[in-house]
């Protein structure tokens, strides 16, 4: 079943991403729609990647955000 739900997200995903580039560019040839097609489906897994992570990706974001202590003074 993770399968299954894994292509349909995957699938939403690029059909998302065509849905954008049309609105952007009504005239995109199809060429430009397979690559956001693509773009879209691989997309999905990565931001999943990213969001089932260890759970630390927020926290290293901030962290290297914040800028570096500088105990020597003091």
């Amino acid at each position: 079943m993770g399968e299954i739900t894994n292509f349909i997200e995957e699938a939403a995903g690029a059909f998302a991403a065509d849905k954008a580039l049309e609105a952007v560019d009504p005239n995109a040839g199809m060429l430009a729609k397979a690559a956001a097609g693509i773009a879209g489906f691989e997309g999905v897994g990565k931001v999943k990647e990213m969001l089932e992570g260890d759970g630390n990706a927020e926290a290293n974001s901030d962290a290297d955000a914040a800028p570096p202590s500088d105990d020597s003074q003091g």
